[in-house]
């Protein structure tokens, strides 16, 4: 079962199509990876999937419900989403705590304190439980990313959306959020991601999509996509990436 169709979706701003009637579908319990360089669609995909952006053409289904459907309710469908972004996008005013339980407590009716409870099991499952009542601000960003990871999936998401979830990070802190991802899969969380880490994306993919001006140049296992690309643009990019981590 695909919990997630994306079927011919082409998506412009203005004159510049970013995505040129793109497909990929995204079984249960697996993870998706698409890598490429910046520019290449992958962020805008994930916005799309997440009905942030608006398609010009093709469907996006969640388990078989067209969510790109102009009668959907929006706000329904993300009820059923997860997204981490780039950065944090905590609320600096309130505590990891209820940075965690506001979207459980007010978007999902869950009582308060099962809420908190269900966030402070996170929080102990990912060695963060002693930072439950500080302030963002306190935390360093690798900690950060990692809060931002445990609110999405605090409201058990159908589906979670990652963007480049570590690019804000120092390099030392990398581990540490991409550690909390290869715990989800591990747990068969539904997940498209979109990384400059290779060798992660080696660890967790069941499959690998790589992006050029907006469409899949190639895909397939990451035993194919990464370690032995079958495509020139593919080789390309991924020995440009492999160039700039010596630098």
């Amino acid at each position: 079962m695909n919990v997630l169709d994306v079927k011919n979706v082409r998506k412009s701003f203005g004159d510049e199509v970013v995505l040129h009637d793109l497909s990929i579908e995204v079984p249960e319990h697996t993870a998706t990876v698409l890598i490429g360089a910046s520019g290449s669609g992958k962020s805008t995909l994930l916005r799309c999937i997440n009905l942030l952006d608006d398609i010009d053409d093709g469907s996006i289904h969640l388990d078989s419900e067209e969510i790109t459907d102009p009668a959907i309710d929006v706000d329904v469908v993300r009820r059923r989403l997860g997204m981490v972004f780039q950065s944090f996008n905590l609320f600096p005013h309130m505590t990891v705590l209820d940075n965690i339980t506001l979207s459980p407590i007010r978007v999902h009716g869950v009582d308060k304190e099962e809420a908190r409870e269900q966030a402070i099991e996170l929080l102990k499952r990912f060695d963060l439980a002693d930072k439950a009542f500080q302030f963002p601000d306190r935390l360093s960003g690798g900690q950060q990313q990692r809060v931002a990871i445990i609110r999405s999936i605090a409201v058990r998401p159908r589906l979670l959306l990652l963007d480049e979830v570590t690019s804000a990070l120092d390099p030392v802190l990398v581990n540490e959020v991409l550690s909390i991802v290869r715990d989800l899969k591990h747990d068969g969380m539904t997940m498209v991601l979109a990384t400059h880490e290779m060798g992660f994306a080696t660890q967790v993919a069941d499959e690998v999509c790589f992006l050029e001006s907006g469409r899949i140049v190639e895909r397939g296992p990451a035993s194919q996509v990464i370690s032995n690309p079958q495509l020139p643009e593919t080789q390309e990019f991924l020995k440009r990436v492999h160039e700039a981590g010596r630098l």
